[in-house]
């Protein structure tokens, strides 16, 4: 009996000891996270609550009207850009998950290319395209004798904004439409529902956690992207830009790691809140 005793122990005391060697593999995983975000983390609030308002710096976003405007500035935009690539986003991606034609994987390849740029070229684009020698501008002039320019303002962040957030959903919305049960829809045109019944009533709630996720990290990318409001800051306020100009023009920088903070409380936000609803991890929606 002894000896059964010992040879059952000894899976468990070999368990023991694998998870013991196993633990090494987590070290430097740990130690880039401590290198790169947990010790620069900490350094960035300790200069937050550096300057003469000392801890009360992470409130400034609320009580100094300027930083509020572009706080406000800056939510309004994200959810104006998350909505309507929501809303352009699932037609195309049910559309090309639905219809088989010649060209279609090119045609997607195509939409997803701008993920490649950054969001510098991006902004570039927007010049070229709504800016004072853009194409828009060019036709406008010629059909009304005057130039329509929108690239230096927040209508030309939004189309910024909203050309490199489309593919990461519409990739989302193709994958998530391919896994739909079709009997459902079958089941539902067969008791007489139309077709936007069918898209509104079946396709759209088994779609809800991945346009969840995807919408989060769509908001969350635009709350912090910087290089297309960098490439088009003539008169644009949103918060990527105020902390640029308080850490670069005035060397405040307590109040650009406090607004840092911040901002990155709010994407945090936001991604945990998508998490939660949809009970899986929203990276992979990505």
């Amino acid at each position: 009996m002894q000896a059964v005793a010992q040879v059952t122990a000894a899976p468990g005391q070999g368990r023991r000891r694998g998870n013991g060697v196993w633990l090494w593999f987590a070290v430097p995983g740990m130690s880039l996270f401590c290198a790169f975000w947990l010790l620069p983390m900490v350094r960035l609030l300790g200069v937050g609550a550096s300057g003469p308002e000392g801890a009360m710096a992470y409130l400034a976003v609320l009580t100094n009207r300027h930083y509020f405007a572009s706080l406000v500035s800056t939510l309004a935009l994200s959810a104006a850009v998350t909505a309507a690539t929501l809303a352009i986003s699932v037609f195309v991606g049910l559309f090309l998950q639905s219809n088989r034609f010649p060209g279609k994987s090119l045609l997607l390849a195509m939409l997803t290319f701008p993920l490649a740029f950054p969001g510098v070229v991006v902004g570039f684009m927007v010049i070229m395209l709504a800016g004072r020698q853009g194409l828009v501008g060019a036709f406008t002039g010629w059909l009304f004798g005057e130039s329509l320019v929108f690239a230096y303002s927040l209508s030309g962040l939004f189309l910024g904004y909203l050309y490199f957030s489309i593919p990461r959903v519409i990739l989302t919305v193709v994958a998530g439409a391919g896994k739909l049960d079709l009997s459902l829809e079958e089941a539902a045109r067969s008791l007489g529902a139309k077709p936007w019944q069918v898209l509104l009533h079946v396709v759209l709630p088994a779609l809800l956690p991945a346009l969840v996720s995807s919408g989060a990290i769509c908001f969350a990318t635009s709350v912090g992207a910087f290089g297309t409001a960098f490439t088009l800051a003539a008169n644009i306020d949103v918060l990527p830009m105020t902390i640029y100009n308080e850490f670069t023009g005035y060397a405040n920088f307590a109040a650009a790691a406090s607004l840092s903070i911040v901002l990155g409380a709010i994407t945090w936000l936001a991604l945990a809140l998508a998490r939660s609803f949809t009970g899986n991890g929203v990276a992979a929606a990505a």
